[in-house]
């Protein structure tokens, strides 16, 4: 049997989630006898294509719900899960025990861990530094920016190549091995050293590219890189280069859409309950994400419509009560 695994892709919690996943699998449920993986992006329009599931079962983790009777097993952690209110209603009467959702959890990875141990009796000894990793990288529990950008660990050299690969069998060749051996044997596998060594240059070059475009104003960072098509870049730069920056609304483009990120600076001294909700701000375009990161596709050649929705997204963070928010604010 196969069983056909859907995962978050160029995402370090998407790639663990799906290695996780399929240990578990192999484990404790035992019916499959091959496993193959396919990456899903957000896009703007339908996010899924039938054709994908295409196994005997189906798994999707780290990423919406698909109201459909080849989703076999399903794990989630995002505020967004749930395209509409009739895929909500699907889930709510799921009585299959296969489908698991925790908009609460830090990281995909660890939510999957956490069920599979207490539900199925998975062991997830041996996977400490994965699943810590998982939750420092999905939650932005760094230490500092100056922690974030310069990549000095393993997990954060894997998640740079995750993020800007565009070679569609680089994460599947690498899902199995994050499990299987420590994070850093598997950095110095021969194929993820030719992913690692460019993209540490092409780094360098987002951070100088992202220095000379960001710019920051009433605590909002923004920056249009859509004239450098990009497949990824470490989303933490803004706050590197803007400490003071409590927001930053960034456009950028790759080869399938034109992308609005929009997050907050983990490292603000605001209060979290004078946050704004991400997440509810994206949904309104059509995106989603986390209450505190999130992100909006629109289709690739449809760049002004990406600035002007980056634009109100702009003016309304700008537009929140500045001496309650901005710790740079005079008293």
């Amino acid at each position: 049997m196969n069983l056909r695994v859907l995962y978050h892709n160029n995402c370090f919690d998407g790639a663990c989630s799906a290695s996780l996943f399929t240990k578990f699998h192999r484990e404790c449920i035992g019916t499959a006898t091959e496993y193959s993986y396919k990456g899903l992006a957000h896009k703007a329009g339908a996010q899924f294509d039938p054709a994908d599931f295409s196994g005997d079962e189906n798994a999707i983790v780290d990423f919406k719900y698909y109201d459909s009777p080849k989703l076999t097993w399903w794990f989630d952690h995002h505020q967004s899960a749930f395209l509409t209110e009739a895929d909500h209603e699907d889930f709510l009467h799921d009585k299959s025990g296969k489908k698991f959702f925790d908009p609460t959890r830090i990281s995909c990875t660890g939510f999957i861990a956490d069920i599979a141990r207490e539900k199925f009796g998975f062991s997830t000894k041996g996977l400490e530094d994965l699943l810590l990793w998982a939750d420092i990288i999905d939650g932005a529990k760094f230490e500092s920016a100056d922690a974030a950008v310069g990549l000095a660990a393993p997990a954060m050299k894997l998640m740079m190549a995750i993020e800007g690969t565009s070679d569609p069998t680089f994460i599947p060749r690498l899902i199995p091995l994050l499990t299987s051996q420590p994070l850093v044997d598997t950095l110095q596998e021969n194929f993820v050293q030719e992913e690692v060594q460019p993209r540490l240059e092409k780094h360098r070059r987002d951070i100088t590219l992202l220095r000379s475009r960001a710019a920051s104003d009433k605590g909002v960072i923004t920056f249009d890189i859509t004239d450098q098509p990009t497949e990824g870049y470490n989303k933490f730069i803004p706050y590197y280069l803007l400490p003071q920056g409590v927001y930053v609304v960034g456009l950028s483009k790759s080869s399938f859409r034109t992308k609005i990120s929009v997050g907050t600076n983990p490292w603000t001294t605001v209060s979290a309950d004078k946050l704004a909700n991400i997440a509810a701000i994206c949904e309104r375009y059509g995106g989603g994400g986390h209450p505190r990161v999130g992100a909006i596709s629109v289709p690739v050649d449809r760049v002004d419509e990406a600035r002007r929705i980056a634009a109100e997204v702009t003016e309304e963070l700008k537009a929140l009560d500045q001496r309650n928010i901005l710790p740079t604010d005079p008293l």
